[in-house]
Parts: C-alpha cells; sequence; structure tokens
C-alpha cells in the first residue's frame, strides 16, 4: 500500500513540475528577445549608455502599440567592457538566452570576433557605430551596419586636410586598437602622397601619460596631429600637449565627438577637428526621436539615434516576415528600405549602407558644432 502511495505522490510531483516546466518556457516564449551590446561599465561607458537608452526607446514605442508577432519585446543588455574576449563570451550569451537579434556591439574590436558567434548561430546583428571596413569584407550575410565605415571618413579627413587647410606635413596617432589603427590606416591611405606624415605610431588604450609620445611628435614639428582612437585618450591627448606647449591642432574620428571629450579636456579640446554623420538636430527626420529622447532620458549621444533606428530596423523586419528565424530576418534586411529617424537606410549585400555621409566637425566654445 505504501508503495502504491508513494507511486502516485511521485506521480503527482513529477505532473506538477512538468506543468511548471511548460509554464514556465510558455512565459519565456511570451517575449520576443532583443540584444544589446557594448561598453556599458568602465571608460566607455557613456558609448554603452547612449547604446541602451537609443534601444530602450525604441522597444518601449513598438511595446506600447502592442508589440511584434502579438509579443512583448524584451531586451538583453551585455557588457561587454570593450574587451574583445568579453565580446565573445556576451556573443555566446546572446545565443544561449535566445535572442533573436542583437543591436551592437560599439567597438570594431568586439564587433568582429562577436560577429563569428552571431553568424555560426544564424542570428543577425546590427552595429550602430563598428566602423572598420573587416566587419563586413568577410561575407557573412548576418552582419550590417548604420553607420559609414572608416575607409568611408578616412578619405574625408585627408581631403579636408589636403585640399580645405592645405596641410604638408602630419603626425599620426592611434591607439593600437581595430578601430582606432583601422582609422589611422586608411586616412594616412588616402593622404597618398600629398602630404608628408613625418610621424606614425601607436599609443596603449588605458595608458594615462602620454608626454614622452607627444614629445616626440613635438620634434618633428606636424602642422596637424591626426589620432585613431576613442575620446578618453584623446581628451588627455590634447589637455597633455597642451601642457607641453604644443600649438599644433588635432584631428580625430567618430569616435571622439562625445561631451565626455570636452568634458575631459577641457579648454584643451578647443579647435580639435572631428569627422562624423550630419548633426541629428538639423535632419527633419529626426525631430520626433530627438523629442522623445530628451524627454526620457536628457541629452542624446553620437549613436543613440544609430541604436535607435538599428533597433527599429531589426523589429521591422521581424514584423514584415512575420517570424524570428534567423534566416528569414536576414533576408529581409538586405532587401529593406526603411525610412528612419536618420532618413532612408538601405543595405548592400555586404550589409553595409548605401549612403555614408561624412562631414567635418570642430569643437568650439566648449562645444562640436559643423565646420563651415
Amino acid at each position: 500500500m505504501k508503495k502504491f502511495l508513494y507511486l502516485i505522490l511521485f506521480s503527482l510531483l513529477t505532473f506538477n513540475f512538468s506543468l511548471f516546466t511548460v509554464t514556465g518556457c510558455a512565459k519565456k516564449d511570451d517575449v520576443i528577445k532583443l540584444g544589446v551590446a557594448g561598453p556599458m561599465t568602465g571608460d566607455q561607458a557613456k558609448m554603452g549608455t547612449d547604446f541602451r537608452n537609443g534601444v530602450d526607446l525604441a522597444v518601449a514605442e513598438w511595446n506600447e502599440k502592442g508589440g511584434v508577432l502579438g509579443k512583448k519585446i524584451a531586451m538583453v543588455v551585455s557588457d561587454d567592457q570593450h574587451d574583445p574576449k568579453q565580446a565573445v563570451s556576451v556573443a555566446n550569451k546572446m545565443v544561449n538566452e535566445g535572442t533573436v537579434g542583437v543591436i551592437g556591439h560599439f567597438n570594431s574590436s568586439c564587433s568582429i570576433p562577436a560577429s563569428e558567434v552571431y553568424n555560426r548561430a544564424g542570428i543577425p546583428m546590427i552595429t550602430p557605430a563598428s566602423t572598420n571596413p573587416q566587419l563586413t569584407e568577410r561575407g557573412f550575410d548576418n552582419i550590417f551596419r548604420v553607420c559609414g565605415r572608416d575607409d568611408q571618413q578616412g578619405a574625408v579627413a585627408a581631403d579636408f586636410v589636403t585640399n580645405r587647410l592645405r596641410l604638408k606635413k602630419i603626425a599620426i596617432l592611434h591607439d593600437k586598437t581595430t578601430y582606432g589603427q583601422g582609422l589611422a590606416n586608411e586616412f594616412k591611405k588616402a593622404l597618398g602622397n600629398k602630404v608628408e606624415v613625418v610621424h606614425y605610431g601607436g599609443i596603449i588604450q588605458g595608458d594615462k601619460d602620454f608626454k614622452a609620445v607627444l614629445t616626440v611628435v613635438k620634434e618633428k614639428k606636424p602642422e596637424l596631429i591626426f589620432f585613431g582612437g576613442i575620446y578618453p585618450e584623446a581628451a588627455l591627448l590634447v589637455k597633455q600637449a597642451k601642457e607641453l606647449g604644443i600649438k599644433t591642432p588635432f584631428m580625430s574620428g567618430d569616435g571622439v565627438i562625445d561631451p565626455k571629450f570636452i568634458e575631459i579636456a577641457g579648454p584643451s579640446a578647443e579647435g580639435t577637428y572631428l569627422t562624423f554623420s550630419p548633426d541629428p538636430v538639423k535632419i527633419p527626420t529626426a525631430k520626433v526621436f530627438l523629442d522623445s529622447y530628451h524627454k526620457k532620458y536628457g541629452d542624446h549621444g553620437p549613436y543613440s539615434i544609430y541604436a535607435y533606428d538599428a533597433a527599429n530596423i531589426m523589429l521591422t523586419a521581424i514584423k514584415d516576415v512575420k517570424s524570428t528565424e534567423g534566416k528569414k530576418i536576414t533576408e529581409k534586411l538586405h532587401t529593406l528600405e526603411f525610412n528612419g529617424a536618420l532618413g532612408t537606410i538601405k543595405f548592400d549585400k555586404k550589409g553595409d549602407v548605401t549612403v555614408a555621409p561624412y562631414v567635418i566637425w570642430i569643437t568650439k566654445g566648449g562645444k562640436f558644432e559643423e565646420y563651415r
């Protein structure tokens, strides 16, 4: 009799456990998971926060309208700490947690290795900010970017230096990362033989004292110092250059055009040239986004709008194909013409945007403004 009762009790427990498991799975399936990856902590956390906020705004707007495919959208936010190895761990986590698409990463050095994981899993990835050409040159059909490429902004910077400023002696520094060195190389390549590169060398990302290398650069008497890298190091470079009596202007790319650069560098930031896309304040289609973003989060960052559009593109593709299957979403992304906050966005066969405008900016009066 006892054996019989034990069997009944075991069966009831097994049934309840099975019921709990099915119910738990059903609840998990009630949401569509969208991954967001970038540097959420550390010295580049500002960029990660901009990413997260941009995607969060897009997700909130979709959820207010009922979500997608009849399900609410949930963000899976992961911190890659702008470290390539951590980015691979994050990518594997995204795959294991069942994300249907990923918005990220920020750094090219993270996006490139992470994209290999997403490619094997068949999960589409759209980066708002990784500009190294290699990202979309490997034949991965599920990897996209809504920003431009370093060979494009490097060419714009070189044209400005040679044809607008008409300089003849340039020094080039980079942070030895995939992005920083890649941008410096593209800039140098675009310069060709039009100017003399009097110094070309790297610094270590994360270092705080660059006076030794700046002293060497000073002796070369360049008319401009170009830096390929991110704002924490750029800010220290311009600040320490002024302390050494170097009056030579600096120039850099999209990784530096953030208010944190001016905050860290202070008055030393004045006169720094930068390459980036046009000011979204001047883009009519961006007004609704900017108003909503400012109301919810405060000032927008340089890549907030890119993350917002990237999320909307991904979710639109899911809605259009009526599926969360990676292959179907990827195929749709290649044909989708999306009218977003940045205007019309369409991808080519590599996953690059068909139009990627870059313009010159300058720090002036403690702010960034487009160069006239």
